[in-house]
């Protein structure tokens, strides 16, 4: 598989699960970006979402590895228990450093590590959640010129991720859950 030259970066928390199953539902057979994905879990507790999903939605679904290549058409969950970092040669690394806003994997540190590498070749969607994780890590994409979205607080379940994006990054996409799968059923 060839490596991806765009990447789209989903970061949820406490409520998010339903609109990224719809989100990953929504995808077109074939697309051009690697699409990676964190949603908070506790590590104490063995959860198979990737093998799932993909079962369930015939799609490569699988846990970024240390090391893994970011291609093309493939959807990438984050390990619970392990900050998940881009790398300058496009693959993936694993870190154990301490918890960022009460979480590992952190979604600041993946964003701010994708934008880093893709710059404007970047896009990140931060979903419904109950910290403020996340919050920088979109100031940084769009800083690197990428393109940032925020699911509309009136439709997350948990409203605090997603207000305080918006609080701290004034020229921030704000999308519906409807607006979200659109953008996602049209990639190409």
């Amino acid at each position: 598989m060839s490596k991806a030259d765009e990447i789209i970066l989903i970061g949820g928390s406490a409520g998010s699960y339903n609109l990224i199953v719809a989100i990953i539902e929504s995808l077109p057979s074939y697309f051009i970006y690697a699409i990676v994905v964190i949603i908070h879990r506790n590590p104490k507790f063995v959860t198979r979402i990737e093998d799932t999903l993909a079962a369930r939605l015939h799609r490569p679904i699988i846990q970024a590895g240390d090391k893994t290549n970011i291609s093309k058409n493939m959807i990438y969950f984050a390990v619970p228990g392990y900050h998940l970092l881009v790398e300058p040669d496009r693959t993936f690394s694993l870190d154990i450093s301490e918890q960022i806003q009460f979480s590992r994997p952190s979604i600041d540190v993946l964003f701010e590590t994708a934008a880093e590498i893709y710059g404007k070749r970047c896009s990140a969607f931060l979903l419904s959640g109950a910290n403020k994780d996340g919050t920088d890590g979109i100031r940084i994409v769009q800083k690197m010129g990428g393109k940032a979205f925020v699911q509309s607080p009136e439709e997350a379940r948990m409203r605090t991720m997603p207000e305080s994006a918006i609080r701290a990054n004034q020229e921030i996409n704000i999308f519906t859950d409807q607006e979200i799968i659109s953008y996602f059923r049209d990639l190409k």
